[in-house]
């Protein structure tokens, strides 16, 4: 029969939630969200980049020349002794200026999408960090049942023995083995859920979505919840914020070159005839300029001037509000990280301790033959459901902590 003594020593092998390393790959935390740069979503930002810097390059050319050929001023006879034949070129040259804005205006394009794509990213990490921690507090609740098992399984031997001495009651050995196959039952859960995180992980990472690895298993707890929130470095790290301050930027390179269509454009038109009968050939040699200061023709700039004022200031105050959002955010997660760090210390220091010593003062009572073998199992269920609150807790910190991350954009 085993001692009092030798049981407290399985149990306190069992809680130390250790794993047994798998002959397959293992990834940091580190190289997970390194392969997130491979994602499908954000290779399409950069081609969305390259599409735009592509466009851009072209922005200062110029219209086509024109060529035109044909009849001029001839009269209707078949042998014509007036008229001509006219060969003709035009070309227009739009206001440097004008195409200096136009490039300008479509190289700014190029940097908001960059922006996005930071943006994107960041939600793409958020979601790689989420799914790790996730899988390590599943795998640590894994752990845990199987070390729980071993342990019941224990008592179940043990209360075997004892019954064959007539000193337990078979009732007490069903309601254990009840036990046990109810833990297999959430190791079950808990095993598919792994798997379901490996799916998002390597879909994130866009590798085979049922390959195996295992993952880092450490953690560490952040002190955000002392941390300071700073307006002004939000605005500095955040790639939603930074996306609208290039739309701001883009949107006065839009004004410039809205403004640049008060310049004239110039062109040139020359044409040279064959003259019939004796007439002598003939020449055009004109040059064009535009008057976009028309009141007919300026009205059309003059009011897209304007709406790109009111559009500048609509950016503004979105961006007031993102921040105005961000920090309120923040601050509550801050508040839920401390109060949380408190409940899970409180797990640690205080509740499971004192369950540890309510199970062994029952296993200690069943060893002297003063208690039963239910208040052992209440015992270790009792202590198997704090740890696992306690595992909850960790899993909502770590959560809180990624949430923190994703709105401060801090890796």
């Amino acid at each position: 029969m085993k001692t009092s003594h030798q049981i407290i020593g399985i149990l306190l092998v069992a809680f130390t939630g250790t794993t047994i390393a798998k002959a397959q790959d293992r990834l940091l935390l580190d190289s997970v969200i390194a392969r997130v740069n491979i994602n499908p979503s954000l290779l399409a930002f950069d081609s969305r980049v390259s599409a735009q810097r592509a466009y851009a390059a072209g922005a200062k050319s110029l219209d086509a020349p024109k060529l035109s050929a044909g009849q001029y001023q001839t009269p209707y006879q078949l042998n014509p002794n007036t008229g001509s034949f006219m060969i003709q070129a035009e070309q227009m040259f739009t206001n440097p200026a004008k195409l200096k804005a136009k490039e300008e205006y479509m190289q700014g394009m190029s940097k908001v999408t960059t922006e996005d794509k930071n943006y994107f990213k960041n939600q793409l990490v958020a979601q790689a960090k989420q799914g790790y921690f996730e899988r390590l507090v599943l795998e640590r609740k894994l752990a845990q049942l199987q070390n729980t098992k071993n342990l019941l399984e224990y008592m179940l031997k043990d209360a075997n023995i004892r019954l064959t001495y007539g000193k337990e009651n078979l009732s007490n050995i069903y309601k254990a083995k009840a036990e046990i196959f109810e833990l297999d039952n959430n190791r079950e859960q808990f095993a598919n859920e792994i798997v379901q995180r490996n799916i998002l992980l390597n879909t994130l990472m866009n590798r085979n979505k049922l390959a195996a690895f295992d993952i880092d298993t450490n953690y560490v707890l952040k002190n955000y919840d002392s941390a300071l929130t700073d307006s002004a470095d939000l605005a500095e790290k955040r790639s939603d914020l930074k996306s609208i301050n290039r739309n701001i930027e883009l949107q006065q390179l839009n004004a410039r070159l809205e403004f640049s269509k008060r310049k004239p454009d110039f062109g040139i038109q020359a044409g040279h005839m064959f003259s019939y009968g004796n007439m002598a050939n003939q020449y055009i040699l004109m040059a064009s300029v535009t008057i976009p200061i028309a009141p007919w023709a300026s009205k059309e700039y003059q009011a897209n001037s304007k709406g790109i004022q009111f559009e500048v200031e609509e950016l503004k105050q979105k961006k007031a509000d993102i921040i105005n959002q961000a920090e309120g955010q923040l601050t509550g997660l801050k508040l839920n990280i401390a109060s949380t760090k408190k409940q899970l210390m409180n797990y640690k220091n205080n509740i499971i301790p004192a369950l540890q010593n309510s199970y062994k003062t029952a296993l200690l009572a069943y060893d002297q033959n003063t208690g039963d073998l239910p208040a052992v199992l209440n015992s270790i269920k009792d202590l198997q459901a704090a740890r696992m609150a306690y595992l909850d807790n960790l899993q909502l910190i770590l959560t809180l902590q990624v949430a923190y991350e994703r709105e401060n954009e801090s890796n």
